[in-house]
């Protein structure tokens, strides 16, 4: 699987670097370059590529208005690239694959390459089932409805391993493995039952990555793995406490109890 990419900076400096890296992972093609953000949406618009590296602060269209220039068509994946922190919330809520702060470290864009992979493997797997069913619909009906639908395919696009740098180690964490996660500001605290694992990512990106029918918030700032819950003790004013294997017990706010209540009985 090539991975056909554009870079955009206006400091081709910043684009010779973030070449360079990329260098080093062989399914990544640069198919374009650009150094405003009108180019970009000109280059994006003609050769519909998989993967945008885009920075943020440009002059003139800056990152997010590439992202709002390109509303009518299907947008690649994007991975916003700038030296500026505080753009972070920003950038995943444009959907962003991934925040890039420069200078660009090796390992850090390696875990974006990976993510990126994911992703697009997850989705021409879900177009390729269609695809197959669309034809099949037509030769051979009985055949069509055994496939599983783009839904079904989906359903396994959510992460089973997530990579953790914290304390100068990389962990490899089994999501199976993780009983809740607990934000604290910009960071995530990931509860294993044996151990604790600090990661750099927000709440709302972190979701998108877990399987809703098993992670589920049941707090502004805490998320639960519901098969690991072994008891549900009610509270007062519509709360309740959701005591877990390790013996540790979560409040549930009153706004999220409707959600958990489907899936724990």
């Amino acid at each position: 699987m090539t991975i056909r990419t554009i870079l955009v900076d206006d400091e081709p400096l910043a684009i010779q670097g973030l070449e360079l890296r990329l260098q080093a992972h062989e399914d990544v093609e640069i198919i374009e370059k650009c150094s405003n953000g009108r180019e970009a949406i000109r280059a994006i618009k003609t050769h519909k590529p998989d993967l945008v590296f885009l920075d943020i602060q440009m002059p003139g269209f800056d990152g997010f208005s590439v992202v709002q220039g390109l509303m009518e068509v299907e947008p690649p994946l994007f991975v916003f690239v700038t030296a500026y922190s505080d753009h972070a919330l920003r950038a995943f809520e444009a959907q962003a694959v991934d925040y890039l702060m420069k200078p660009v470290e090796e390992s850090r864009l390696a875990d974006t390459i990976e993510r990126v992979r994911q992703r697009l493997s997850e989705k021409r797997g879900v177009e390729e089932v269609d695809r197959l069913r669309e034809v099949l619909a037509d030769v051979a009906p009985d055949a069509a409805a055994d496939l599983p639908d783009g839904d079904a395919v989906s359903a396994n696009r959510f992460e089973k391993l997530i990579n953790i740098k914290d304390r100068g180690q990389i962990f490899r964490v089994d999501v199976d493995t993780i009983e809740r996660i607990d934000a604290a500001g910009d960071y995530m605290c990931i509860y294993t039952g044996d151990n604790t694992l600090i990661l750099r990512e927000t709440m709302k990106d972190l979701e998108k990555r877990l399987d809703p029918r098993r992670f589920q918030r049941v707090h502004r700032s805490t998320i639960v793995n519901l098969d690991l819950v072994k008891q549900v003790k009610p509270h007062t004013n519509g709360e309740c406490f959701l005591v877990l294997n390790s013996g540790a017990s979560v409040k549930v706010s009153r706004s999220y109890r409707d959600v958990v209540a489907r899936f724990v009985h």
